[in-house]
């Protein structure tokens, strides 16, 4: 028997449960690990409370982010074995699959082979945050040496990892924070500049640390009143990749800056990235290549138990947190 992290109704954080349950053997192409460490992110949380964009079936699993031991492959599955050390990709559905618990299943194609420097709680935080950077600034705004990228809600997972992939690449990361709180551990963490977003105009600001040229990339997932200012301190040409909407209010757009600068607004969610094989492949060799080299190392801010998995989630709904929130499974 395993404990699994599941809900029987959507809800707070309250709802979640550690169910007593018997998982089976893998099937062809899925994969069987004993955990050790859990990634927790946003959409898990939309998922449990029902506002997420696919709707759980009860009792409902949870989870895109696990690390732990391979305990057992199906047929077909020949890149891992018995005893490796691997972590889970978000590359599938929850209602498929949920990998918070002790014991779980996992599509094959969506767990890989950890670098042996990386400790189980690292391995749980990298993979949502670093595809969810590379895909929206690489893969699909093409952000390179040189550019400036602009990089909304800069202490969450994804915008620390939005900054390390864009140094990885040559980039300059201008973070944006509501408070100036958190100036200094963004700067540690490796923004070029940071910008109080409810104490400074923003589109004065950035048109300050870019001499007046604009942000070639704009990284947001908040929207709200505040991507107005984004757009007007967008560069000719630039790229405006919006992947959340952590907003309630409305988002004004001015279609003067989206005509007069040539801008593209491009909506996006990692499942563009792992959904596609080859895309897939493409973002794990990148992700892979700077988690050996260093130059991406995920951020935790705080680790529970498992035990502990409603105060973790009530924790992740308070937002204060910088970088990742793990659950640890103790063996």
């Amino acid at each position: 028997m395993s404990r699994t992290v599941r809900f029987h109704t959507t809800g707070p954080a309250e709802v979640l449960r550690l169910d007593d349950i018997e998982v089976k053997e893998p099937g062809p192409g899925e994969v069987r690990i004993s955990t050790r460490a859990l990634g927790l992110n946003r959409a898990e949380a939309m998922f449990r409370s029902g506002q997420y964009v696919t709707d759980p079936v009860m009792p409902s699993l949870i989870g895109y982010e696990a690390s732990g031991v391979v305990d057992a492959v199906g047929p077909d599955v020949d890149h891992v074995e018995v005893g490796d050390r691997v972590s889970v990709i978000p590359a599938f559905s929850m209602t498929d699959y949920g990998v918070h618990g002790e014991l779980v299943l996992a599509p094959s194609r969506a767990v890989v082979e950890n670098p042996p420097t990386l400790s189980f709680e690292a391995a749980a935080a990298a993979w949502m945050q670093f595809i969810t950077a590379y895909g929206g600034l690489v893969d699909l705004a093409g952000l390179s040496a040189g550019d400036t990228v602009v990089i909304s809600a800069a202490s969450s997972s994804v915008g620390l990892a939005a900054i390390q992939v864009a140094n990885m690449v040559g980039a300059r990361p201008v973070a944006l924070t509501r408070s100036s709180a958190k100036t200094q551990r963004l700067l540690a963490a490796g923004a070029a500049a940071v910008i109080a977003t409810a104490e400074e105009d923003v589109a004065t600001r950035i048109g300050e640390v870019t001499d007046g040229a604009g942000a070639r990339v704009v990284f947001d997932p908040v929207g709200g009143p505040e991507f107005g200012a984004l757009t007007a301190a967008a560069a000719t040409r630039a790229v405006l990749v919006v992947y959340g909407a952590l907003s309630e209010d409305p988002t004004p757009l001015s279609l003067l800056d989206v005509l007069s600068k040539y801008l593209t607004i491009r909506g996006y969610q990692l499942f563009e990235t792992t959904t596609d094989d080859e895309q897939l492949s493409a973002a794990i060799e990148f992700v892979m290549a700077g988690l050996r080299s260093g130059q991406l190392s995920p951020v935790i801010d705080t680790t529970f138990g498992l035990d502990e998995i409603v105060e973790a989630h009530r924790y992740l709904e308070r937002g204060a947190q910088v970088g990742k929130i793990v659950v640890t499974v103790p063996h």
